[in-house]
């Protein structure tokens, strides 16, 4: 069971790069899109809030499994 706990923390780690990355790309692609049209900041933050929040349940959902999968099968 230890050994399975330990595999389900690297693999949390390496499912953590995916959402990180999109966090990068939505913030970067959103503070290019406010450069351009500084006039549309308002609803342009709404949207990169909403994306922010959507790839953060991604990691949000994989940190539940990694320790929730272990010690539901018997």
């Amino acid at each position: 069971m230890e050994i399975l706990g330990n595999l389900n923390v690297i693999g949390y780690g390496l499912a953590a790069i995916g959402p990180g990355i999109g966090v990068g790309i939505v913030f970067g692609l959103g503070n290019q899109a406010i450069a351009r049209q500084p006039e549309l900041r308002g609803p342009l933050q709404l949207n990169i809030y909403l994306g922010m929040a959507l790839v953060e349940a991604l990691a949000i959902l994989g940190f539940v499994l990694a320790f929730a999968l272990p010690y539901t099968s018997s």
